[in-house]
């Protein structure tokens, strides 16, 4: 498969308080972010020129560096001015931006209080998470062998890169098998998410979705719901067993990157993509293109 390397692409990238070309970009490899995982991001999409839901994402970028223990050297308002800038520099109508945040290199070990925080964002080309095809058909999900941890284990509230180690095993596991993705259940035994989205799951025309207590609120999550009951529909936030999977009739995942995308397949189960599913998919890209 032939790929375009990250470290080696035309452009900019907004790094310290100044856009530096891409190639440019780099951190030395004893930074503490690197070894120790004091580092925090974003993920957000860009339609039509506009970052969804911008400060929104800021909020979370800085109170989840807040929640590992470090303030971020710039406010709010200056990561939007900051990632309102780049989008404009690299040029896309239609783009992904990753704002990230960690710990410098002055220090190196598990204690680290003194290192520099750096914040670097990225603006690149990113199609839809999963083909229209896969989409609509409803990916396959297998069971993940990894628990999401509980939150007196893991700073869960915080989008960490930390947290997702389990979250790249999982995946690259459920590919090697054919899937496109892994559900992941929470320290208790309850539905959780997949590797990167939240999980969503339609019974007798309401919807359940499990409470996020050991995992991310997610943006995209949240929006959804309001979409869902400005149709009208019963949204239903609780723990959820995985043998309720077999009375459900439509699952779907959320996420800025996944968007809203039907699952046609959970290991044993199998779900058609529905009313519900069809009906969030084009409100939630009416909202983000509105």
């Amino acid at each position: 498969m032939s790929i375009l390397p990250f470290d080696d692409r035309d452009g900019v990238i907004w790094y310290d308080g100044a856009l530096v070309p891409w190639r440019d970009a780099n951190l030395h490899v004893l930074s503490h972010g690197l070894h120790y995982a004091s580092c925090v991001f974003e993920g957000e999409r860009v339609y039509n020129g506009t970052v969804f839901k911008l400060t929104e994402h800021s909020e979370r970028l800085a109170a989840s560096a807040r929640i590992l223990g470090f303030e971020l050297p710039w406010s709010v308002a200056e990561i939007d001015a900051a990632t309102n800038e780049t989008v404009k520099a690299m040029g896309f109508t239609d783009a992904y931006v990753r704002p990230v945040a960690w710990r410098g290199s002055e220090m190196m070990g598990v204690a680290a209080q003194a290192s520099r925080i750096h914040v670097a964002i990225a603006v690149w080309q990113w199609p839809s998470y999963f083909s229209p095809e896969a989409k609509m058909a409803g990916i396959k999900l297998t069971w993940s062998r990894w628990r999401r941890p509980a939150p007196d284990m893991a700073p869960t509230a915080s989008k960490a890169a930390g947290l997702y180690m389990i979250c790249t095993l999982s995946k690259h596991e459920a590919e090697a098998e054919g899937y496109q993705d892994a559900l992941m259940l929470d320290y208790r035994g309850y539905l959780a998410e997949a590797t990167g989205a939240n999980l969503f799951l339609v019974m007798d025309g309401k919807i359940h979705t499990p409470k996020p207590d050991c995992f991310l609120d997610g943006i995209t999550r949240r929006t959804v719901i309001d979409l869902a009951k400005a149709r009208g529909i019963e949204v239903i936030e609780r723990h959820i067993q995985p043998d309720e999977l077999a009375n459900t009739q439509e699952v779907f995942l959320t996420g800025t990157a996944a968007e809203v995308t039907p699952v046609g397949q959970i290991g044993e189960h199998r779900f058609t993509p529905g009313r519900v599913c069809e009906t969030l998919v084009k409100d939630y890209d009416a909202l983000v293109r509105a």
